[in-house]
């Protein structure tokens, strides 16, 4: 005569689901505070990189020819974008998350066309005769790749590429002679704000 089984699973079937359920909650919640923490960006190094810029204002101010102004601005740019890295890598090694996947390599993609653009332009508008009209552009196209690569972050980074695109637009319609202000306003300033609030908020 077969014997009767039961239809529902015993108390440490049960249990063992119920705790292979906890661990896999478990692991979806530290994966996606880890990815919070690093998507947040490094504050402090947009600090840093506001603190480079505030430098190169003042070496650029200095300069009499367009040449060695853009070639100032050009190094000055070279040291912050390493601190802002070298900060990123940091804050993702402590976050436990790959530069290389995930929300990293989401933010380079849609961060580095609007740079390469600048760049670009840059050349255009120097040999063209309109080199008054770099600041601006440099400061719009950086806050768009600050808004798109924000899109992967936590909502203060677009904030951010927002108030650098508006800065940008009004120094299109302003005085050539505004143009290293804007600069230091933008790239020094706004850097050093919000890289202090997302420091605060965001962990570092």
């Amino acid at each position: 005569m077969a014997s009767v089984q039961p239809i529902r699973p015993s108390s440490m079937e049960a249990v063992g689901l119920h705790t292979h359920a906890m661990d896999n909650l478990r692991f979806i919640r530290e994966t996606m505070e880890s990815a919070r923490s690093f998507t947040a960006v490094p504050g402090w190094g947009g600090f840093a990189m506001g603190a480079f810029a505030l430098l190169t204002t003042l070496l650029a101010s200095r300069q009499s020819t367009v040449e060695a102004w853009l070639w100032t601005w050009f190094w000055g740019g070279l040291l912050a974008l390493a601190a802002g890295g070298a900060a990123l890598k940091y804050k993702a090694d402590k976050a436990h998350v790959s530069l290389l996947s995930g929300p990293a390599r989401k933010f380079a993609l849609s961060f580095a066309p609007p740079l390469i653009v600048g760049a670009l332009l840059t050349a255009v508008l120097y040999k063209a005769g309109f080199p008054g009209a770099i600041p601006g552009m440099w400061l719009l196209l950086y806050g768009t790749g600050i808004v798109t690569g924000g899109a992967f972050s936590v909502r203060i980074v677009p904030v951010m590429g927002l108030c650098f695109m508006f800065l940008g637009a009004v120094a299109l319609f302003c005085p050539r002679s505004w143009g290293t202000a804007f600069l230091a306003t933008g790239f020094g300033g706004l850097h050093m704000v919000f890289g202090i609030i997302i420091a605060r908020r965001f962990g570092g």
